[in-house]
């Protein structure tokens, strides 16, 4: 994954936290809809494997996502 895809990612995560969804999908959904095939599965990696970030919650085993 890009280091400016994380970098994205993990401040949508803290605004999200933060209670402001709406700042944090406007940082998140560029580079999720920009990403080709290979980096799109990073990012649902990271995604499942990174709930906690967004949500404060202690998650063992995350859903999958569809």
């Amino acid at each position: 994954m890009r280091p400016s895809t994380l970098r994205a990612l993990n401040r949508a995560a803290e605004l999200t936290r933060q209670n402001r969804l709406t700042e944090a999908m406007l940082i998140a959904e560029p580079v999720i809809l920009v990403a080709d095939d290979i980096e799109g599965e990073e990012i649902r990696r990271w995604l499942l494997g990174h709930v906690a970030d967004f949500t404060g919650e202690n998650h063992e085993n995350p859903k999958e996502l569809p």
